[in-house]
């Protein structure tokens, strides 16, 4: 079982984009690797592209019958200040962070990007074959014949796959983003204080606001201004503890000493341009982050 066990973090960035959740991926694998153990002895071939046969026929199994997984922005267009949030919409209807902690750091290190919240979204938009060819093609740089040999069929059908997958996603993931630590210290201290006219400062003129499980997302850094500006304070006293998710800075959004958010933060060029608030305090686990803060420093 330790030989499996060393292929669990490669596994899951693959099961991960292929099932848009980091729930759904973390039960992926441990479902991969059970088949494994129990057909362990009549595998055929290397180790590595069998379990990864294995998860691909185990993440198609999970995709079968499920709802397309999405961002806000897929769902509908961006809100007015003022206007009310509405209902939440369930779990199964949205992208969900991965932490980085669980994912290959020699991969992440090389395909950053490929774990982007949008890029994680787009790919939802393909049949599940075409998405582990795309993924296995250009992402983890499978040649067409090993991913041919993984999915049972011809080189020719791969690539035919790979072009129809690649004319809905066109641009495959460049080079990762440098994180700048100067703004987001920035950000964080302006955050703990709520000090509006510092956040605002630090966005980017179409910096984007969302906050799963609602549809509710904002498309500009003057509606995200509008929006804290009139809020009355409801995050005052809020505490962040950084973690990393998707390949981006994140954050355990702790509010009254108690977990509230799992906030994926997006930044280029010295400004933020994306800030994604996932009230579902259900992650913090999965982030290995405790369920309340305690601040020595707070009365």
């Amino acid at each position: 079982m330790i030989e499996l066990e060393r292929h669990r973090a490669g596994l899951a960035g693959y099961c991960y984009r292929m099932l848009g959740s980091g729930f759904e991926a973390e039960d992926a694998v441990q479902e991969t690797l059970t088949r494994a153990w129990k057909s362990y002895d009549a595998r055929r071939g290397p180790l590595r592209p069998w379990l990864y046969k294995v998860a691909t026929n185990v993440c198609v199994d999970m995709l079968r019958g499920s709802q397309r997984r999405a961002r806000a922005m897929d769902l509908g267009p961006a809100a007015e200040p003022g206007a009310e949030l509405g209902e939440p919409v369930a779990h199964g209807r949205w992208v969900y962070p991965m932490p980085d902690a669980l994912m290959d750091p020699a991969e992440l290190a090389v395909s950053r990007e490929s774990v982007r919240l949008a890029f994680v979204a787009a790919l939802q938009h393909l049949p599940p074959r075409q998405r582990a060819v795309l993924i296995l093609r250009d992402v983890l740089r499978w040649s067409a014949a090993e991913t041919a040999v993984l999915l049972e069929t011809s080189v020719a059908a791969v690539n035919s796959a790979l072009q129809r997958a690649r004319a809905v996603l066109p641009a495959t993931p460049g080079a990762a983003r440098e994180i700048d630590e100067d703004l987001l210290d920035r950000y964080v201290s302006a955050f703990e204080a709520f000090d509006v006219d510092a956040l605002v400062a630090l966005l980017h003129r179409d910096a984007i606001s969302s906050m799963p499980p609602f549809t509710w997302w904002l498309a500009s850094r003057d509606a995200i201004h509008g929006v804290w500006k009139h809020s009355g304070a409801p995050c005052e006293g809020s505490r962040l503890v950084r973690t990393m998710g998707n390949g981006t800075p994140a954050y355990g959004h702790y509010l009254r000493g108690e977990a509230f958010a799992i906030v994926l933060v997006e930044a280029s060029q010295g400004l933020i341009t994306g800030m994604t608030s996932y009230l579902d305090p259900g992650l913090f686990p999965l982030f290995d982050l405790p369920m309340s803060f305690a601040d020595p420093d707070r009365k």
